[in-house]
């Protein structure tokens, strides 16, 4: 009875053995099923991403191939503006040199012919207001010409003519000589510079023309000053007293003055 017992209850024992034999064999063939399904689906996932990474991408290129196409074009629009106003502006801005070479040359004939119908005026009328001169001077070419009412030593001569912005005397050219003959000067101190040594009378000629004139900061009491005397240039010390005649630049001839005495008819 006993041995029965045994046997059943090994018996019962190894059927448990083989039992859990069967499940560990089923559960380690079932184990690696389980893994192998989700490589699947991280397989088809990642190609999922990646084909929707190669759409994103594709997309992104072909809106920045637009968007590149459209800058160039934009680009190319704006340098054609930019070169169209440079043309422009270099058009006008010859226009308006040539406009303002023409106003230029306008201008200065304008004044020429003022100038001439002034000195027209002049001759007929010594004080006429077109005159670019003080009043009581005489005009020459373009310088004013005035006589000062006193006496003084050259030095001093120089001095007073320069206190009026103007300057001593001088023959400058032959066209200033003859005005000078014109005027039948007498003891009238030149713009001649100071000379050490007295010379006698000279002739007024064109000689006198080169004649230079420095301002001397030197004594004057042993040196000799020329002067005008008619027609001949003299010498005398240079402390003696004469008469003073000035000159200085005439100013430009106002055309509103001329225009203002011309008739209507010839306006």
């Amino acid at each position: 009875m006993s041995e029965e017992i045994v046997y059943a209850n090994l018996k019962f024992q190894d059927s448990n053995k083989k039992e859990h034999t069967q499940r560990s064999e089923k559960g380690g063939a079932e184990v690696p099923s389980a893994p192998s399904h989700s490589q699947d689906k991280a397989v088809l996932s990642l190609t999922l991403l990646c084909l929707l990474l190669l759409v994103g991408l594709g997309v992104l290129g072909g809106l920045f191939y637009t968007t590149l196409e459209t800058v160039i074009i934009k680009s190319n629009e704006l340098q054609d503006i930019k070169e169209e106003l440079q043309r422009n502006v270099s058009l006008q801005l010859t226009h308006n040199h040539n406009s303002s070479k023409k106003i230029r040359h306008l201008s200065s004939l304008l004044q020429k012919l003022a100038t001439q119908l002034c000195r027209e005026l002049y001759r007929k009328e010594p004080e006429h207001k077109c005159k670019p001169c003080p009043k009581g001077s005489k005009w020459h070419k373009d310088s004013c010409y005035f006589k000062l009412s006193r006496l003084g030593t050259w030095q001093n001569s120089e001095m007073l003519c320069s206190t009026q912005n103007a300057s001593l005397l001088k023959l400058k050219n032959k066209s200033v000589l003859e005005f000078v003959k014109s005027e039948k000067l007498s003891n009238f101190w030149l713009g001649l510079s100071p000379r050490k040594d007295f010379a006698k009378p000279e002739k007024l000629t064109e000689t006198f023309l080169s004649a230079g004139f420095e301002r001397s900061m030197s004594d004057l009491s042993k040196m000799y000053c020329g002067y005008i005397q008619g027609m001949y240039i003299s010498y005398s010390f240079c402390t003696v007293e004469k008469n003073i005649m000035c000159e200085e630049t005439a100013r430009s001839v106002q055309v509103e003055s001329v225009l203002n005495d011309l008739p209507e008819e010839s306006l």
